[in-house]
């Protein structure tokens, strides 16, 4: 069974992605859609739609053709303001039953998307992995950047489009790699998560990552045949979820569940938020092999 309070946004639809990649370069819009549909039939609560470099009306296309055979909301994947404008101007709320999209995603220096408020009301992904410092992006290093970056992000979101609340945020603290985290990325995004949820200021706020990045380049399989992705993601869900995650953008084929203590999965995730550096790297190296 999937777990009831998590918030699943289908990640196929998206250039980035070797497979829908072809079936972009194909012109394939027929495969596109099916992928829609089984997002759909499978339990995505949103249908993420990225379609990389391509023109802006290909976007409001795609929009448009998603909608006719699906009724759940989108996701307007994209860093570019004119495809996310067109992508908002072609979405259809009714379609949707009302619901607002999403739009994929903001960060610190790509503000000035929230104009597009104006246009579509939309609930923003806003990227808090980000800071600007002396006019420019920087990676956030530790917890407390990565909360003050919320902070201020989810207040000039709610400054500059009138009407919203905290209920429309949906914070990405961001997410690396476990196999190749030598830098405390998971110690980061679980502090964050931490004072994020302990902060009053945030009541009501939503937290999301795009999960499938954390198993990136680590083997489908344990040396036993058993799989390694699947249950790594879960475990990050277990310890995540306590502290405020409740989406993720991921993949309706994986079946995400609450592990307990004893899984070998949750004690691997347990312990490499003990270690650091390369003994992160060794923890999940014993883990699949």
């Amino acid at each position: 069974m999937p777990i009831s309070n998590l918030t699943i946004i289908g990640e196929s639809i998206n250039d980035s992605v070797p497979s829908t990649k072809q079936i972009f370069d194909a012109g394939n819009i027929d495969g596109l859609l099916e992928l829609a549909r089984f997002q759909d039939e499978k339990g995505a609560a949103y249908i993420d739609v990225n379609i990389g470099a391509r023109p802006a009306e290909f976007m409001a296309e795609m929009v448009r053709k998603i909608q006719a055979v699906t009724s759940k909301p989108l996701s307007i994947d994209t860093p570019d303001p004119q495809i996310a404008r067109a992508g908002l101007e072609a979405y259809d709320p009714v379609r949707a039953g009302g619901r607002r999209p999403i739009l994929n995603s903001i960060s610190p220096l790509r503000m000035d998307m929230f104009d597009l408020y104006a246009i579509q009301p939309f609930r923003p992904i806003l990227l808090v992995s980000e800071q600007v410092v002396d006019g420019e992006s920087k990676p956030c290093h530790t917890a407390e950047e990565t909360y003050r970056a919320a902070q201020t992000i989810v207040k000039i979101f709610k400054d500059r489009c009138p009407g919203a609340s905290n209920d429309d945020c949906i914070i990405d603290p961001g997410i690396a790699p476990i196999g190749s985290d030598t830098e405390g990325n998971l110690h980061r995004l679980i502090g964050a998560l931490k004072l994020i949820h302990a902060d009053p200021a945030f009541a009501g706020v939503h937290a999301s990552v795009g999960l499938s990045n954390f198993t990136v380049m680590l083997p489908a399989k344990r040396a036993s045949g058993e799989p390694v992705k699947g249950p790594l993601e879960s475990a990050f869900l277990t310890a995540a979820m306590p502290l405020g995650l409740d989406m993720v953008i991921g993949s309706v084929k994986r079946n995400y569940d609450l592990l307990p203590p004893e899984h070998p999965a949750m004690q691997c995730i347990n312990d490499c938020l003990k270690l650091d550096g390369f003994d992160v790297l060794m923890r999940v190296r014993e883990f699949y092999a």
